[in-house]
């Protein structure tokens, strides 16, 4: 099914396919393996002493530490 569409300020028309969500949505999923990233491996921890030059309050460092993902 096609509709017709009159650009502004000209007597053309543009044809446009009707196209759905479900269409979109199954065209997505059919070219996902097409589309993989490979692994990355993940960056090896670094020395705190190695670490120089970043200041944090200490109520963030409070916030931060209390938090489950970061020692709290």
């Amino acid at each position: 099914m096609t509709n017709q569409i009159a650009l502004p300020g000209t007597a053309e028309t543009l044809r446009e396919t009707e196209f759905t969500l479900a269409q979109l949505r199954g065209d997505c999923a059919r070219m996902a393996p097409h589309w993989v990233v490979p692994a990355v491996a993940a960056p090896a921890p670094v020395s705190p002493s190695r670490i120089h030059g970043v200041f944090v309050s200490a109520d963030s460092a409070r916030l931060v530490s209390r938090m489950p993902a970061y020692g709290g």
